[in-house]
Order: C-alpha cells, then structure tokens, then sequence
C-alpha cells in the first residue's frame, strides 16, 4: 500500500489549499482514510476522515466548518480542501488509511486504528 500526499505549500492567512492523496495497493471503496497533522515537538493530530463510500466524515473542531474531505474513486484519490487557513494551521500533513472494513468499523480518529501513511507534506500559513 502506498499513500503519496501533494499540494502542500506556504500561503497566507485566509487563503485556501487543497491537499491531494493518491493511494495505491488498496480498493480504495473498502477503507475509510484520514488527514493528520503534526508540529515539530507535538503529537499527530487528527484533522478529519472520510468513510469509504465517501458519505460520511468526521472532523476536529479546530477546522470544522473551514475544511472539507472529498474522495475519487475513479483517481483512487482523497482530497482535503482548507479554508481560511490561520497560521496555527501550519504543519505537516499526512494521509492515512484504515486496513479494516469499512462496512464492518466506523470512522475513527485515533491515529493507532490507521495502519498506512503517506510521507505527509508541508503546510506553511504565514500570518
């Protein structure tokens, strides 16, 4: 399994950025997937998720209502779409997946039921 993130990039508060994860190696309908971040120092933090039929998401409450999670099952391809970015958005993001059936276990947001990781790309908003 390979997940490969894109789209990272320095920006200015208040602009918007869309990540990109492409994934490879899974059927990608079968497994929920999921956006982490993390700062030098801190622990990985969960930023939001998407079932694998791609009805239903979850988000942290940081960036409810400011992000969005989108996937292509056609491109194999998860997308995270952020709004109004604010420089305590700043971090590396990286993609996730759940080896787990996604018919059987819910959505979840614990980075230890993610079992796949892409290398993660930079996010930078200055202020």
């Amino acid at each position: 399994v390979q997940l490969v993130e894109s789209g990272g990039r320095l920006v200015q508060a208040g602009d918007s950025l869309r990540l990109s994860c492409a994934a490879s190696g899974l059927f990608f309908n079968s497994h929920h997937m999921g956006w982490f971040r993390q700062v030098p120092g801190n622990d990985r933090e969960f930023v939001g998720a998407i079932s694998g039929n791609g009805r239903d998401t979850l988000f942290a409450d940081s960036v409810k209502g400011r992000f969005a999670i989108s996937s292509d099952s056609a491109k194999n391809t998860v997308y995270l779409q952020m709004n109004s970015l604010q420089p305590d958005d700043t971090a590396v993001y990286y993609c996730a997946a759940d080896r787990r059936s996604a018919v059987i276990y819910p959505l979840q947001s614990d980075s230890k039921e993610y079992d796949y990781w892409g290398q993660g790309t930079q996010v930078t908003v200055s202020a």
